[in-house]
């Protein structure tokens, strides 16, 4: 006996919240690769109406020393980075706008744990399957 079901997915186009997120989240990974090629970055980007929210994990020098502060500047370069990407997708409406949308940013320095996994050294397979 077959069983029906419904099947349902997402497919979404240029402009919408989901791809201006991942540009964002993108460029963030590309600010702190810029300062440290060994960076690690865990950058989830929400959008919406005037808001944009970063959160995650982060380590690499230039943006974050060893005690786990920030360095002077990176969370302005960090803000800046989210305004030019919003600009340079081409949102400048009242719904909407790289100069006076609201940032906050909850990125914050990897876990020790964390850090241990990612660092494991050896020639170990990582990973699922």
């Amino acid at each position: 006996m077959r069983q029906s079901y419904l099947f349902t997915s997402e497919s979404v186009s240029e402009g919408h919240p989901d791809k201006v997120s991942d540009q964002i989240s993108d460029a963030i990974v590309d600010l702190f690769l810029s300062k440290d090629p060994e960076a690690r970055v865990a950058c989830e980007t929400l959008t919406t109406t005037q808001l944009v929210v970063l959160a995650g994990e982060v380590r690499g020098k230039g943006m974050i020393d060893t005690d786990g502060n920030w360095e002077p500047g990176a969370l302005e370069e960090i803000q800046t980075v989210v305004r030019n990407t919003v600009k340079e997708i081409g949102y400048e409406q009242s719904g909407f706008h790289w100069q006076n949308l609201q940032f906050e940013n909850h990125l914050h320095p990897q876990s020790a744990d964390i850090a241990q996994g990612v660092d494991a050294s050896g020639n170990k397979d990582e990973g699922a399957g």
